[in-house]
C-alpha cells in the first residue's frame, strides 16, 4: 500500500501533461510547484499532529488535491472572497493565510488565526478574505451566494468563491445556492472538486443523472470540467472564469476531477478503496505531474527537490512553533460572543 508521504514520482500516468511544446509560463508554473508543496507539507505535519494527539477533532487532509487550491486562488485577489469545505487547508494557505496562524488554530493555540476557537473544520482569515471552511457539506455555497449579492448591490470589484465536493452535489444548498446566483447573475465562482467520494461512498452510486456540470447548466450557468490533477488546465479554466465573472458576466461553475490520496479523515484508513486504485491514483499525483512540466521545460531536478525540501523544512518548524505556543488565556473564551442585547431595554 502507498503512504501518504508525497515523495512518490516513479511511473507517472499516461496522461501526464508536456510542456506543451515550451509554451508556458515557467516563473509562474515554478511557483505553483512550490505552493503545491508547501500545501503538502502542511497537511502532513497536521497528520502528525494528529497521530500525537495534539489535535482535537476531526483532520480531513487535501494531499493530492493541491493542484485545485493552487489553480484557483492563484486567480483571487486578497480582496475576494473564499468559502470552503471542511478539507479546507489547502484553499486557505493558497488564499494567503500564514502556516504558523493556521497550525496554531489546529492546535488551539494562542496566535492562531481565530485563537484556537475554530480549528481544522472552521479554519478561516478574514484578512486574506478566507471567510472560513465549513464542517456542514454544502452550507458554503449558500455563504458564497450571499456575499457575491452583497458585493453586487455595493457595486464592488471582486468577486465570492465557494469551493465544495461532490458530496455537496447532492444537496439543496448547491441547487438553491447556484440557481440563486444565476438569477441575479451575481460574482460568484463555484469549484467542485470531484474527488469520487462522498466520505466512504462513491458519489457515482448516489447521483442520479449525467452530472454536477450538466445541473449547474441547467440553471444556466455556464459550466465546465477539467483534469484537477493538472494544474496547467486548472489555471486555464480559472483563468477564463474569471476574467468572465469580473466583466459582468455572471457566475461560473467549474467541476475538477481529482482523487484524496489519503482517508476521508485522519482516522480513516480507506479500506473501502481498492489498493490497485490508490495506486494507480498515486501514478496521477498533481505534484509529480506538475515537477515533470517543469523538468520537460528544462527546470533542473535540484531545484524541483530543492522545493519539497523547503517546503518540509518551513512546515516543521511550523509545527514546532504550534507546539511550543502557548494556550489562549481563559477570558479569551467570553470573547467573540454576539450580545444581541435585552430587546425590552432597547425597546425604552
Amino acid at each position: 500500500m502507498t503512504e501518504a508521504n508525497g515523495s512518490r514520482t516513479e511511473g507517472l500516468a499516461a496522461g501526464t501533461p508536456k510542456a506543451r511544446g515550451g509554451n508556458i509560463d515557467r516563473e509562474r508554473l515554478v511557483a505553483h510547484h512550490k505552493l503545491m508543496w508547501r500545501i503538502r507539507a502542511f497537511e502532513e505535519a497536521a497528520l502528525n499532529a494528529n497521530r500525537e494527539k495534539l489535535v482535537l477533532g476531526a483532520i480531513h487532509p487535501s494531499i493530492g488535491q493541491e493542484a485545485i487550491a493552487v489553480g484557483v486562488c492563484s486567480h483571487l485577489r486578497q480582496n475576494d472572497i473564499l468559502l470552503s469545505t471542511h478539507r479546507g487547508h489547502g484553499h486557505t494557505l493558497a488564499k494567503g493565510a500564514t502556516a504558523t496562524a493556521m497550525m496554531r488554530e489546529l492546535l488551539g493555540r494562542e496566535g492562531g488565526t481565530s485563537h484556537g476557537k475554530g480549528g481544522s473544520m472552521h479554519i478561516a482569515d478574514f484578512s486574506v478574505g478566507m471567510l472560513g471552511a465549513n464542517g456542514v457539506v454544502s452550507a458554503n455555497i449558500h455563504i458564497a451566494a450571499g456575499a457575491a449579492h452583497a458585493i453586487k448591490l455595493r457595486g464592488e470589484d471582486r468577486i465570492a468563491c465557494s469551493i465544495f465536493g461532490d458530496g455537496a452535489i447532492n444537496r439543496g444548498p448547491f441547487l438553491e445556492g447556484l440557481n440563486w446566483a444565476g438569477v441575479f447573475k451575481l460574482p460568484a465562482l463555484f469549484v467542485c472538486e470531484d474527488n469520487g467520494f462522498a466520505s466512504t461512498t462513491r458519489t457515482a452510486e448516489m447521483t442520479s443523472g449525467p452530472g454536477a456540470a450538466a445541473r449547474a447548466e441547467a440553471l444556466g450557468v455556464p459550466s465546465v470540467q477539467v483534469d484537477g490533477n493538472d494544474v496547467l488546465a486548472v489555471d486555464e479554466a480559472v483563468a477564463e472564469a474569471v476574467t468572465a465573472i469580473r466583466a459582468g458576466g455572471g457566475p461560473r461553475f467549474i467541476v475538477a476531477k481529482t482523487y484524496r490520496l489519503t482517508g476521508h479523515t485522519a482516522s480513516d484508513p480507506a479500506t473501502y478503496r481498492p489498493l490497485e486504485e490508490v495506486d494507480a491514483a498515486w501514478r496521477n499525483d498533481p505534484i509529480a505531474r506538475l515537477a515533470q512540466v517543469l523538468a520537460d521545460a528544462g527546470l533542473p531536478a535540484a531545484d524541483l527537490e530543492a522545493a519539497e525540501a523547503a517546503a518540509k523544512a518551513e512546515m516543521a518548524a511550523v509545527y514546532a512553533d504550534a507546539k511550543a505556543a502557548p494556550w489562549p488565556p481563559v477570558e479569551r473564551g467570553f470573547e467573540d460572543v454576539q450580545d444581541a442585547g435585552d430587546p425590552r431595554i432597547d425597546a425604552v
